[in-house]
């Protein structure tokens, strides 16, 4: 298909589909509201067009900084912070064959618009602050040649590294700059298409488990159920053996998950559906419950019946739960990190979320980090933006969100897979 058909196609799309965009009012929390889906012959479809940062940055609250402290990576998705202080960076871009339909091609070419041109790196990068000033000036490869690398967790003297394909190990002690041996496999992971092939991972605060959040393989189960088998769900696998068990299921794509400190709860950021209207449905936070179901494909937000899955499974859908807390329809959240004293009493109790932003909508969302509030181990209130400005007054892109992860002694870690940039943000000291 040419550019031009393309283009011609994508057009006629906002035509057809319809022309409501405004957000759906106060669509965050416990309660969102759910317009009646919208479809049409192709859906709502607008990725900002990319520009650098120039001079720019992004915009953080007062009282803050942010400081660039890694440029020209190769596609930088999640961080973790190692004991000693250093970060561990993946960078990758993964994916493989899917058969298309012509809205395929077409959401494709949309979304391509939005992403760097710079091919992944299918590696780990280490940075390093030896004097504790907040320059990164150190800088090496830890591991390279791997298949598209996403969620990163350390645990009982080994570091490890969900791939596209396979959850792998590497022997860690702090302060290493570079692995000192090949990986080694604990397990394979659903690697056919990967339509959605990032795998996020958090381990148990024992370290004896390992959870992987594994996407679904279509929008919708347009390729077949035989495509999603053991897909659109965490896994709890067995550090020592590499044995695994669906933890929880019916989440389509759960891009970051995160271990709440003190309490132990498994929790995750999900992406929703599309094609239902630019209202709909709404991404979410969520903690992760041994044995639930989700909803995907059958039903969204509990128990709303998606009416495009045949067939029906009314017994599944009467046993969906609901999701704790909606965060939009389509900020595509990828990034999730529990805050800690360090980032200030603003900022102490609750979660940094990462919105990688949207396409299913003519008027662009998420496209920043935010911060929900958290009481007595619940999120509360509205997501409030902690980093923002990824599109400037132009309209253009000039970062996207990825991972985010607390640094303990005091910053936000923030992976812009746009800008290829990791950014970190600290609390000014009281004098400035």
């Amino acid at each position: 298909m040419t550019r031009i058909a393309l283009i011609g196609l994508t057009a006629a799309a906002t035509l057809l589909y319809g022309c409501n965009n405004a957000p759906a009012s106060e669509q965050y929390g416990q309660t969102p509201p759910l317009p009646r889906p919208e479809r049409g012959l192709l859906p709502n479809m607008k990725i900002a067009d990319p520009t650098g940062w120039g001079d720019a940055r992004p915009t953080v609250p007062q009282g803050f900084a942010i400081t660039a402290i890694a440029t020209d990576l190769k596609v930088p998705r999640q961080t973790l912070m190692l004991p000693n202080g250093d970060i561990l960076v993946a960078e990758g871009k993964g994916g493989g064959p899917s058969p298309l339909r012509p809205k395929d091609i077409i959401a494709g070419y949309i979304k391509a618009k939005g992403t760097t041109t710079v091919k992944g790196g299918n590696r780990l990068t280490l940075l390093r602050d030896a004097d504790g000033d907040g320059i990164y000036e150190g800088r090496s490869i830890f591991a390279e040649n791997l298949n598209a690398p996403y969620g990163l967790a350390i645990a009982n003297n080994k570091l490890y590294v969900a791939n596209q394909d396979a959850l792998v190990s590497f022997d860690y002690r702090p302060g290493q700059i570079r692995a000192n041996a090949p990986p080694v496999k604990v397990t394979d992971l659903p690697s056919q298409i990967n339509h959605h092939w990032t795998k996020s991972l958090a381990a148990s605060p024992d370290g004896s488990k390992l959870y992987v959040g594994i996407g679904s393989n279509s929008n919708i189960t347009e390729r077949g159920m035989a495509a999603e088998v053991d897909r659109a769900m965490v896994w709890e696998i067995d550090a020592r053996t590499g044995a695994h068990r669906p933890f929880a299921t019916g989440l389509r794509n759960p891009t970051s998950l995160a271990v709440q400190p003190g309490i132990g709860q498994l929790w995750t950021v999900a992406n929703e559906r599309d094609e239902l209207g630019p209202n709909l449905v709404p991404d979410y936070l969520t903690s992760v419950r041994d044995g639930a179901f989700y909803g995907w494909p059958y039903s969204y937000w509990g128990n709303n019946v998606d009416t495009r899955v045949r067939p029906q499974d009314p017994a599944k859908v009467a046993s969906a739960v609901r999701p704790d807390y909606a965060l939009g329809s389509h900020v595509a959240a990828l990034g999730l990190a529990f805050s800690g004293p360090a980032m200030g009493t603003n900022f102490a109790d609750g979660v940094f979320i990462g919105e990688h932003g949207s396409w299913n909508r003519s008027t662009p969302v998420g496209y920043k980090v935010v911060f929900v509030r958290f009481r007595g181990g619940r999120p509360i209130g509205a997501p409030i933006d902690f980093a923002t400005g990824f599109i400037g007054p132009d309209g253009k892109t000039r970062g996207r969100p990825v991972g985010v992860t607390l640094d303990p002694r005091g910053a936000l870690i923030i992976a812009d897979d746009l800008s290829n940039t990791i950014w970190r943000v600290t609390p000014k000291p009281a004098s400035q």
